[in-house]
């Protein structure tokens, strides 16, 4: 059985490598191995010229972390913590998050993939989550993994994932889902109350957690995409394909 297509999202941030300092379009390797680990071909997709056009062409969609999701975009000044704001960004993963809901396009969102889906719905962030929830356990340090545990929701995709029980799981964010989307139901939250992930009712599969799986053990949430990019009806395929 052929690989399903899975476009990842990626930065554009500067990076030294060899004899070289310069911008470079960037993802994180652990997101192309449990791609690949879970049967799926990745694909990386550069937030420049028009992504979303490359939407019939793919099975499946990620959407990975980065940087903060400009506050404009949900009506709100930018919080002095907020950072690593880029515009050009915004413009081309929200465009490529409409075109996906449009074609139903298996969807799974990481960290800012989450906030983006639920600001594409109308939802709202909180732009610094040490504020709500009184400590920096979600985000500890610089470079720094948290891991603290999450409990899904019994009877959702989630919850069929990974199981009903808590799971502890890596976290990196100090910002989450405030006002929540049109259409989402929350599917996991921390013990402290902070929603880690949601899905699309209406969706056949659009998952988006405020973790990082890419950096668990397990690639269950990555064999849950492919497994639905499989499916023939789950994608809008190009004639011929």
């Amino acid at each position: 059985m052929s690989r399903p297509v899975i476009g990842v999202s990626t930065y554009v941030e500067p990076a030294r490598f060899t004899v070289w300092d310069l911008p470079v379009a960037l993802l994180p390797y652990m997101y192309v191995e449990q791609v690949t680990r879970a049967g799926g071909q990745p694909v990386l997709i550069p937030p420049a010229g028009d992504p979303a056009a490359l939407v019939p062409r793919l099975d499946g969609l990620i959407l990975a972390g980065g940087g903060d999701v400009d506050p404009e975009r949900y009506g709100a000044s930018p919080h002095p913590r907020t950072d690593y704001i880029r515009k050009f960004r915004d413009t081309a993963e929200f465009a490529v998050m409409t075109a996906a809901l449009e074609a139903r396009l298996p969807f799974l969102g990481v960290c800012r993939g989450l906030q983006v889906l639920n600001v594409t719905l109308g939802g709202t962030l909180h732009q610094h989550l040490p504020d709500v929830t009184g400590h920096r356990g979600h985000s500890p340090a610089p470079g720094e993994f948290g891991h603290l545990p999450v409990r899904p929701v019994a009877g959702t995709k989630v919850a069929k994932i990974l199981g009903a029980a808590p799971v502890t799981v890596p976290h990196y964010h100090h910002q989450a889902v405030d006002r929540l989307g049109t259409g989402l139901t929350v599917t996991a939250t921390a013990e402290d109350g902070t929603v880690e992930a949601v899905e699309l009712d209406s969706h056949p599969f659009a998952v988006a957690v405020q973790w990082h799986p890419e950096a668990a053990q397990d690639c269950a949430l990555f064999e849950a995409l492919v497994s639905a990019a499989r499916r023939p009806d789950a994608t809008i395929r190009t004639p011929g394909r």
